[in-house]
């Protein structure tokens, strides 16, 4: 009987021990025993989800510009969104961001309210939200909107939405007031009326007199030539002949992981070369057609940025058995040498035999046209 006694109690003693030590393994912390020495434990820990940290991006300077990683589309709960632009910046910040546009829908603010509310609502709303989470975690923040009257288009670098969705029914007047504010506008998903019409993918929207026209005013800089999930190869061409700036947006409405997953590289992000990070260095950048589209592991902008972006990420040495590529970047590069073709990896290197011309067949200078690089 004694023998079964002692059993017991050393087996009850070991779940207390087996108890506390769980305890340990998972609690964060332990609240002081209570009046009738009760005591609660917090799971804090155990039920937390895992943490990432913030991605980097590597991407070297080129010449004297900083390569700087933006998304110049979009929207939050103020327009047809569905976050808070706060969380627009933290996400933004996850993915190894430096700059962004919120471009909330001027006629589509507050939406869900009567007209007579809708017309006293700030614009400027989702901007304001937005920037003191962006100051406070270093990202630049572009005040900006979108006119969605006749084309959609987006102006950054603006002032005052009010004044502008005032001008509601005129598209042209829109698009005059964000200039007179210094506003870089672009035009948005310029095949969007394709996108649903099978018998037209891959064809191209007309660039329309009224766009031509809002173009030599000087009330059009840039189109995207990606936007969301969708490639318009056209567009890019567009940019050679009209002396556009490409764009590679997300047009992103949901939260991102529901769009692209976490901190996914194949999302649109558009490559700004600027001087140094400012709001101002950006914008002159913007004006001055420095950027280049990055998304689904493409590259794709004018000549000669794009150029002088693979050589500043890939160094290209001469060996005696012939060519040696390293890749100085995040960003892939398919290489056809000779009549083959080889992957040239982020931060990696590839070996080629003798060769007089490398295509860089993943990044483009114009509608299916690769880059060619003499080594």
């Amino acid at each position: 009987m004694c023998a079964r006694r002692e059993f017991l109690r050393c087996f009850a003693l070991l779940g207390v021990a087996v108890s506390l030590v769980v305890q340990g393994l998972f609690a964060q912390d332990t609240a002081p025993p209570q009046p009738d020495g009760t005591f609660v434990v917090s799971y804090t820990e155990a039920l937390r989800p895992e943490r990432f940290s913030a991605r980097k991006i590597t991407i070297p300077d080129v010449g004297e510009y900083k390569v700087l990683k933006g998304d110049f589309h979009m929207h939050t709960v103020f327009s047809d969104g569905s976050v808070l632009p706060q969380q627009r910046v933290r996400e933004a910040i996850h993915n190894g961001l430096d700059v962004i546009a919120i471009t909330d829908h001027l006629h589509l603010a507050s939406s869900s309210l009567p007209e007579e509310i809708t017309k006293q609502v700030d614009r400027n709303r989702s901007y304001n939200l937005a920037k003191p989470e962006a100051e406070n975690r270093k990202l630049l923040l572009i005040h900006a909107t979108e006119i969605s009257e006749r084309w959609h288009c987006n102006a950054l670098f603006i002032t005052d939405a009010n004044p502008i969705v005032a001008a509601t029914g005129d598209w042209k007047k829109m698009l005059a007031i964000a200039a007179e504010q210094g506003a870089f506008i672009h035009w948005n998903h310029p095949g969007e009326r394709n996108r649903t019409d099978p018998s037209a993918q891959g064809k191209a929207s007309p660039f329309t007199a009224d766009l031509e026209e809002a173009r030599a005013k000087g009330h059009l800089h840039g189109v995207e030539v990606f936007n969301s999930f969708f490639y318009y190869p056209f567009a890019l061409d567009w940019c050679n002949e009209r002396d556009l700036v490409p764009m590679a947006n997300s047009d992103i409405h949901g939260m991102e992981i529901d769009i692209y997953g976490r901190r996914n590289l194949l999302r649109p992000i558009t490559l700004v070369l600027a001087k140094e990070k400012s709001l101002e260095s950006v914008k002159e950048a913007f004006f001055a057609k420095r950027t280049v589209g990055w998304a689904a592991n493409m590259i794709f902008g004018r000549d000669p940025w794009v150029r002088r972006l693979f050589r500043a990420c890939v160094q290209i040495r001469k060996t005696e058995e012939g060519l040696m590529l390293r890749n100085r970047s995040d960003i892939p590069c398919v290489i056809e040498a000779n009549g083959k073709t080889s992957e040239l990896p982020p931060s990696g290197t590839l070996e080629l035999g003798p060769a007089k011309k490398l295509i860089v067949a993943n990044w483009f200078i114009g509608a299916n046209k690769p880059l060619e690089v003499t080594p």
